[in-house]
């Protein structure tokens, strides 16, 4: 008979060998399973991803994240914006804020993100061991919420022209009849001036705090106003002769290749202050594990890399900043050339402590 009619044919069907039956039986089943797990791997891969918000910008940050992905198979995914935006977005977010890790850059604001509860506490002896408990948030059993992961100095810069570095030699002197008409500072409210605020009130105490205060405004040469590389070439330009500015600010001039920071590095002196007391103020970056954190492993893995002697490198050099692991050295012209200083030894967590009676001061004194 032709082959159509054979195909065609509703005529009896042979008995089905019991191997092909079983076959018939079980591979669709088979086949839905292996499509669903297929369907599961991407979300397998999603779950080895770290959900980062960052204030740090920096280019050399890419090599660091890239390597943490490289030595554990964690992909990095960033979302970038300044120390208060990011605050404002995890308590907009609440429990459904998909952030693992904060990366901040000023003690005090890591300090009013631990006691708004953003943050959940670590317990980590790399971490213990490797950062100072001066550079870490309060531990009170369950471990610390934050981690400071690099340093960077409040230094004095002054016109060599004009100024005698003997009469700038501590934060104190700002605020002295001699220095009157001379000094120039950036708002006093920016955390950068809060948290140097903040500790100097740890170390003077309230009254002499707010005299000193007083004293700074009454010095002026002009109102505050800019950031601090603002002030570093108003010092160069004779616009004032004395400022407060972040060190890394006067070490990335100090490394630029523009003729007029070079010109105006050289105009300049720079002073740590209170070498003779307590020390210059010191102020960090730092790292923390989101409260509502859905990867915490990751997290507190993240965190311990950051502390590692090749993250350190890389996280402090990328800003001119000093790592805050003790024992690591960053190779940088600038910040060699600025040589070795005695820093203050109080936990850095109290210039957030301290900072609604300093705002109050300031408010006070009329310091802008």
């Amino acid at each position: 008979m032709p082959l159509p009619f054979l195909l065609n044919s509703p005529g009896p069907r042979a008995p089905e060998p019991a191997a092909a039956a079983l076959r018939r039986r079980w591979l669709p089943g088979l086949a839905a399973a292996l499509l669903a797990g297929l369907g599961a791997l991407p979300a397998l891969a999603q779950d080895a991803v770290l959900n980062l918000y960052s204030a740090r910008h920096y280019q050399t940050d890419e090599a660091l994240y890239a390597n943490f992905t490289k030595a554990t198979g964690i992909r990095i995914n960033r979302v970038d914006s300044d120390d208060a935006g990011i605050l404002a977005r995890l308590q907009s977010e609440g429990s459904a804020s998909p952030a693992d890790v904060i990366l901040l850059v000023d003690a005090a604001r890591l300090w009013r993100a631990e006691t708004a509860g953003l943050f959940q506490p670590v317990k980590s002896a790399a971490l213990e061991s490797r950062v100072p408990a001066n550079l870490r948030g309060a531990d009170g059993g369950q471990g610390s919420a934050w981690f400071g992961m690099s340093t960077r100095a409040r230094v004095i810069v002054y016109n060599k022209l004009n100024v005698d570095k003997a009469d700038v030699a501590t934060y104190e002197s700002l605020a002295l009849p001699k220095n009157k008409g001379k000094v120039c500072t950036r708002s006093g409210s920016h955390p950068y001036n809060l948290s140097l605020f903040g500790s100097l009130m740890e170390h003077l105490g309230e009254p002499a705090m707010e005299a000193w205060l007083k004293g700074v405004v009454a010095n002026m040469a002009r109102d505050p106003k800019g950031g601090d590389t603002d002030q570093i070439k108003a010092v160069a330009s004779g616009e004032c002769q004395v400022a407060l500015t972040n060190s890394y600010y006067l070490a990335r001039m100090m490394r630029s290749t523009r003729a007029d920071d070079r010109a105006a590095v050289e105009k300049i002196g720079v002073v740590f202050p209170n070498q003779q007391s307590f020390g210059t103020h010191l102020n960090i970056a730092g790292a923390a594990v989101a409260r509502h954190a859905k990867n915490r492993e990751a997290a507190v893995r993240f965190l311990e890399y950051l502390a590692s002697d090749q993250a350190q490198i890389y996280f402090a050099d990328g800003n001119n900043e000093w790592p805050a692991v003790p024992s690591v050295k960053v190779s940088n012209p600038a910040l060699e050339a600025l040589g070795p200083f005695k820093s203050e030894t109080i936990p850095v967590r109290v210039a957030g402590q301290n900072m609604t009676k300093v705002q109050q001061m300031l408010d006070r004194v009329g310091f802008k």
